[in-house]
């Protein structure tokens, strides 16, 4: 593996799988067969999402983290079918699942199950091939939700091994996951307002400090705590607003449009994804925040958010990412060292 590549680690990843459903459904309490189209899948998770969303813009990315089962295989196969290397670590349990039924003319059901469980052998070898890893990455990305059998500890490990390899760090994460790993040294940090902070404490409207005062917060006092207790940057999300917070300053960035314009609540991936070329070359926060926030808008696509046939798979949108270029809107907060 060349110093090029961009290492993105997925440990709690899923495959999502989509029917359409025949109609009309039976009534309750009747009996009845109620038709399925074949099922189309899709590999997903946090870190599966940036790796298409980086690949699609012509970076050399490489997928890993952890998959077992018929469920591991089809996400590998998916991501193969999508031009993403893969370096997944196997383990016995079967990837969790997300199930999506469709009705032509009725409301989508969706069901999801736990993650598999893993054990300490499948999480040492992991931590062996993550190291390994390390010694060729120009970067590594941690996303989304562990395990429930992991503990909550384990992201602020893999930041150390990638921090001692001289490797950036980007983390995306939440609750006691960001709580451990936050101290660690992460080079970018991303979270939301509406998880569980770093600090560990719901964050919609206060935070606890980690001396445990409890202070009134948003997403720019969390970006602040977050930099406090050792990341480099962090951005910040809240609703269709970025805050992102660094030693030298803070800056807030949405995108312009009526209030039905795209938002990308579901595009977490793709925002992730955004941010990750700026910390690497060096770009300036507006910038970083202009990119990111375009293709988490529409410019990455639909493909970000729900399984799509052949057409649609890994498309970027050029024309509606350079549209929304100029509609993001970037202001300059606090305090800037010259």
């Amino acid at each position: 593996m060349s110093g090029d590549v961009i290492v993105t680690v997925t440990l709690n990843a899923a495959l999502h799988v989509a029917y359409t459903t025949g109609d009309p459904l039976p009534p309750d309490g009747a009996e009845g067969i109620t038709p399925l189209s074949r099922p189309a899948y899709r590999a997903g998770g946090r870190g599966v999402t940036v790796a298409r969303v980086l690949r699609a813009f012509g970076h050399d990315v490489l997928a890993a983290g952890l998959v077992g089962g018929a469920s591991g295989e089809l996400i590998v196969q998916d991501l193969a079918r999508s031009g993403v290397p893969t370096g997944f670590t196997l383990i016995r349990g079967e990837s969790r699942r997300f199930f999506r039924f469709a009705r032509p003319d009725g409301p989508i059901q969706r069901f999801s199950e736990p993650g598999p469980y893993i054990t300490t052998e499948e999480l040492g070898r992991f931590a062996a091939d993550y190291r390994r890893l390390m010694a060729g990455a120009a970067a590594v990305v941690l996303c989304g939700s562990l395990p429930d059998s992991l503990d909550a500890d384990t992201y602020g490990s893999l930041v150390t091994y990638a921090v001692e390899a001289g490797v950036p760090v980007i983390l995306d994460a939440g609750g006691e996951e960001l709580k451990y790993a936050v101290g660690h040294g992460p080079d970018l940090v991303v979270a939301e307002t509406s998880t569980e902070t770093s600090t560990g404490t719901s964050t919609g409207t206060s935070t606890e400090t980690s001396t445990g005062t409890r202070t009134e917060t948003g997403a720019g006092e969390l970006g602040a705590t977050l930099v406090r207790l050792g990341a480099g940057a962090a951005a910040v999300t809240a609703g269709g607003v970025v805050s992102a917070v660094t030693a030298d300053g803070e800056w807030t960035a949405q995108v312009e449009g009526p209030p039905s314009a795209p938002g990308f609540a579901s595009a977490r991936g793709a925002l992730v994804a955004g941010l990750v070329p700026g910390q690497l070359l060096g770009w300036s926060w507006p910038d970083r925040l202009r990119h990111a926030l375009a293709l988490a808008a529409g410019g990455a696509g639909t493909w970000t958010r729900e399984p799509g046939d052949a057409v649609e798979r890994d498309r970027v949108d050029l024309a509606a990412y350079e549209r929304l270029l100029d509609a993001v809107r970037i202001e300059p907060r606090g305090y800037f060292k010259e």
